[in-house]
C-alpha cells in the first residue's frame, strides 16, 4: 500500500493531540516509512512575510504571502513548501502523485517574495514522520481515514473547515463518526 498523495483525515480515536482534527498530506511512503505534512493547523503567531524578514529574504511590493502551518512534530525547525505542480526547481523540488510540489530549498522562498513560484502554496514547518510499518498500523487501528486529497482543499485558506469539509467531500457526517473501531 503506497499512500504519497494521499490525504490522512485523523479520527476521533486518534490518541496523540498534536494530531487532533488533522489532515496530513503524505508526500512519500515506502517500506521504509513515511512522511507527511500537516495543511490545517496555521501557525498563529508567524506570517509568511515575518519569516521572509527573519530569513532576510527581500519582499518585492507583489510578493506573494502564503500560509505558514505546523508540518508535524518533527523538525519544525525546517520549512517545506507545499504547492502545485506548476513549478519544479530541478533537484529540489519532490513530485507528489503528480498532483502536488513539495520544495524544501530557499529558491521557492524567493520567488514566492517577488510575486513568482507556484500558483498555489502553502508552508509548512516541520513535518510528520512514521517509521517502517508505523503509518499502516495506525491506518489499521482506525487512527486515520485515508482520501484522494483535492487540491482545491489542501490549498483552501478555510484552515478550521478542512477537516469536516474533508469528510463531507467523502459524504461523511462528522458527527457520525465513532471513536470505536470495529473489524470484520
Amino acid at each position: 500500500m503506497d499512500l504519497s498523495g494521499s490525504l490522512l483525515i485523523a479520527m476521533p480515536s486518534m490518541a496523540d493531540p498534536r494530531f487532533e482534527r488533522s489532515l496530513v498530506l503524505i508526500c512519500a511512503h515506502s517500506p521504509d516509512g513515511a512522511m507527511g505534512l500537516v495543511i490545517n493547523k496555521p501557525v498563529e503567531d508567524l506570517s509568511f512575510a515575518g519569516m521572509l524578514e527573519q530569513l532576510n529574504i527581500p519582499r518585492a511590493p507583489n510578493g506573494r504571502d502564503i500560509r505558514v502551518h505546523l508540518g508535524g512534530p518533527m523538525e519544525r525547525g525546517r520549512g517545506f513548501v507545499l504547492h502545485s505542480p506548476d513549478y519544479m526547481s530541478v533537484g529540489a523540488t519532490m513530485l507528489v502523485s503528480g498532483k502536488f510540489g513539495m520544495t524544501a530549498t530557499v529558491d521557492i522562498l524567493e520567488a514566492l517574495a517577488r510575486g513568482q513560484g507556484p500558483s498555489s502554496a502553502l508552508m509548512a514547518l516541520g513535518y510528520s514522520g512514521w517509521g517502517p510499518g508505523q503509518l499502516e498500523a495506525e491506518v489499521q487501528r482506525n487512527d486515520w481515514l485515508t482520501a484522494e486529497a483535492p487540491s482545491e482543499l489542501v490549498f483552501s485558506d478555510d484552515d478550521p473547515g478542512k477537516w469536516t469539509g474533508m469528510l463531507r467531500h467523502m459524504g461523511i457526517d462528522p458527527l457520525t463518526l465513532s471513536s470505536t473501531a470495529g473489524h470484520a
